[in-house]
């Protein structure tokens, strides 16, 4: 054998160690966890920092245990029928306890392959529950059943649910017309009811006096209290001191010539 044929081969074998000390060391990043698997299947979970794997024999593939958003945009049925199309917003994270498992089953590709059918399915569930109209005023109550069966949905693929929202309802201009027309007449009518019981309620103010009125004059009578001297004195005090144009013939006038100097 030459001499250049043996450092020809020397460096190969230099080369092949080299890679292959390379090859035995990796690095969890802080946020994820390391799947290693041996010839194609799992054997053992790494935690972030350094490792040494077999090298050729085995490979590590990262999973992130870290909160994740993602946003879809979802479309569904309401109870009445109407078509419903929303944005939906999730924060969540992988349980690294299960992270083996899930490889094992699912795949780093988890949030693709399960993530996004449970927000659709979920949003066309719940949905299905309540009218349009119940979509808008009862949103909040909306909100917390679909995050209850999302969480629920998630956690047999050991997916943890942080947060959920829902963007927006969007419906058809037909009904967002509808709508709009409808809370119109509802204030109309309310308005109308307002000014009908203010009306009811001073009716029954002016009643309320005049019968007091009258009582109070009935009481005076029958007490003797309404005398000439007092209905006098009623008149003096509401008088101007002018004598009236007319004169009626009524027996019950006051005679104001008694009030004159004589």
């Amino acid at each position: 054998m030459s001499k250049g044929t043996k450092l020809g081969l020397g460096l190969v074998i230099f080369l092949f160690v080299a890679l292959t000390v390379v090859l035995s060391f990796f690095i969890i990043p802080a946020g994820s966890v390391g799947v290693v698997t041996r010839l194609g299947a799992v054997n053992r979970v790494i935690n972030p920092g350094m490792g040494m794997k077999i090298p050729y024999i085995e490979e590590v593939h990262q999973m992130s245990v870290r909160t994740q958003k993602d946003e879809v945009q979802a479309s569904a049925m309401s109870a009445n029928l109407q078509v419903v199309t929303s944005t939906i917003a999730i924060n969540y994270h992988l349980d690294g306890l299960f992270a083996a498992l899930v490889y094992q089953n699912i795949g780093t590709s988890y949030a693709d392959i399960i993530i996004a059918p449970a927000l659709q399915n979920t949003f066309k569930s719940v949905t299905a529950k309540f009218t349009a109209e119940e979509l808008i005023t009862n949103r909040d109550a909306v909100r917390l059943e679909a995050e209850k069966e999302l969480t629920d949905r998630l956690a047999v693929y050991h997916v943890i649910v942080e947060n959920f929202n829902i963007v927006n309802f969007d419906f058809s201009p037909e009904f967002q017309a509808a709508i709009e027309a409808k809370q119109v007449a509802q204030q109309s009518v309310e308005a109308a009811k307002q000014r009908l019981a203010q009306a009811q309620i001073e009716a029954q103010t002016a009643v309320t006096q005049a019968q007091g009125q009258a009582d109070a004059q009935k009481a005076m009578r029958d007490t003797g209290a309404l005398t000439p001297e007092y209905l006098d004195f009623l008149f003096l005090s509401k008088w101007d001191g002018k004598l009236p144009t007319v004169m009626g013939g009524a027996s019950n006038m006051i005679d104001v010539s008694k009030f004159l100097p004589q």
